[in-house]
């Protein structure tokens, strides 16, 4: 019976280890990328988050002062994922997100979808955002 019990211990132990390794350093990558963007949406640094967008994408819409003194006026009491996809060999990745944000004047709250859309880069070695910074007024 310990023999049976240390067989399917090191046959488990083999078995993640192999998925492990079949996720490979794009999934680790992926991961780090996207907990770095929520960390800079959720504390408000929408500069630094900016810093995780595609160059391209930042490149074709700048954002101007008024735009980013914007972004002051908020600030965020939630951001939770809500349904997630990824292909990593194709090298794109999908988030839904929920962000609670509170207008800083009003003190009013409302919940702001998003999606967020990620593309491998193998001149960078990891991942990029191509959605840009979240809509948080609804395109007005």
């Amino acid at each position: 019976m310990r023999a049976f019990r240390w067989l399917a211990c090191a046959l488990l132990g083999v078995l993640v280890l192999a998925g492990c390794a079949s996720a490979g350093p794009a999934a680790s990558a992926l991961d780090t990328a996207q907990y770095a963007w929520s960390g800079a949406i959720r504390w408000g640094d929408f500069g630094g988050a900016r810093n995780l967008v595609d160059p391209e994408v930042r490149a074709k819409n700048p954002l101007t002062d008024l735009q980013m003194k914007r972004y002051e006026q908020v600030q965020i009491s939630s951001y939770r994922e809500v349904g997630a996809t990824s292909n990593l060999k194709g090298g794109t990745a999908m988030r839904n997100i929920e962000i609670g944000v509170i207008n800083r004047h009003t003190m009013a709250e409302r919940i702001v979808p998003y999606r967020e859309r990620w593309r491998w880069s193998d001149e960078a070695k990891g991942w990029w955002l191509v959605s840009d910074l979240p809509d948080l007024w609804g395109g007005e």
